[in-house]
């Protein structure tokens, strides 16, 4: 091989040597800017990074002040880091002067015990804490519980089983048939003698509240009776539902002097009864 011939194989072998090195380079500037354009931005200030973190159920914590029982509840007067204030929990055995913690407060303002005979101004309701946990009491199942649902069904049951709206006016529904058939007020005029017996009565439904103690309360009027006398409205347990304004046959057992606790109490309501249309 004469030397032009040498050199020109080594202009190839130069030339080849540069070609690859160049595609190398090129190749991982363009694997770089490819990373640098997908790449995971960091969280921000403030971020919470641990995977599942949740956040912190409210508490309500504080020595117990007073303590009030009233039916199947226990009320605590507590001394709080942001004040004294009024608690409600289902029965329990509380010492004066321990400290307790309240697991999902639902507060509520305006509150009026008819047991205690006494309006709060503010009270929350809810379950204790710690061993006293399981004393706490589902209201609407009948189950154990401290969940938040269990404080938010104590709260109902005390807020919404009460009277009727009194603007239920120009109600007039036939009286229900039959030797156990009576209207709203003759259940009141005779009350003792229909005490623990079997009665029909139709009437309109002014107020339904489902799923409260395990039970759905209605209560209804047919026109008989006077908001004075207050035997114009009558409260009906069942496990039937209803609507408002349905006007409905209860056929159910006349109870006298009923107390539910928190105040609630019936000189005459309707139990274990089957409601239908």
């Amino acid at each position: 091989m004469n030397s032009l011939e040498e050199n020109v194989m080594k202009a190839r072998v130069v030339f080849t040597l540069f070609l690859v090195v160049m595609i190398v380079f090129f190749a991982g500037v363009a694997s770089a800017q490819s990373q640098k354009g997908t790449k995971t931005p960091e969280p921000s200030k403030g971020a919470v990074s641990e995977p599942g973190a949740k956040s912190t159920p409210p508490l309500l914590t504080g020595t117990v002040l007073e303590t009030l029982d009233a039916g199947p509840y226990t009320y605590l007067r507590m001394k709080t880091p942001k004040g004294e204030t009024w608690a409600a929990v289902n029965k329990a055995n509380v010492k004066k002067g321990s400290e307790v913690t309240i697991i999902n407060p639902i507060p509520m303002d305006g509150f009026e015990s008819k047991t205690l005979n006494r309006k709060f101004d503010h009270i929350v309701f809810g379950s204790l804490a710690g061993a006293k946990a399981s004393n706490s009491f589902d209201l609407a199942s009948g189950h154990s519980s401290s969940s938040a649902a269990s404080s938010q069904n104590m709260a109902k049951s005390h807020a919404n089983i009460g009277s009727a709206p009194a603007d239920a006016a120009g109600i007039k529904v036939k009286k229900a048939e039959g030797a156990n058939g009576k209207n709203v007020a003759e259940i009141f005029a005779a009350k003792s003698s229909l005490k623990d017996t079997r009665v029909e009565v139709r009437g309109k439904v002014v107020k339904y509240n489902p799923g409260v103690m395990g039970k759905n309360w209605i209560h209804i009027r047919d026109g008989s009776g006077s908001r004075e006398k207050k035997d114009d409205d009558i409260t009906v347990t069942t496990l039937d539902s209803a609507a408002l304004g349905d006007i409905v046959l209860v056929r159910g057992t006349v109870r006298l002097n009923r107390d539910f606790g928190a105040g609630y109490i019936y000189p005459v309501i309707i139990e274990d009864a089957k409601v239908s249309k």
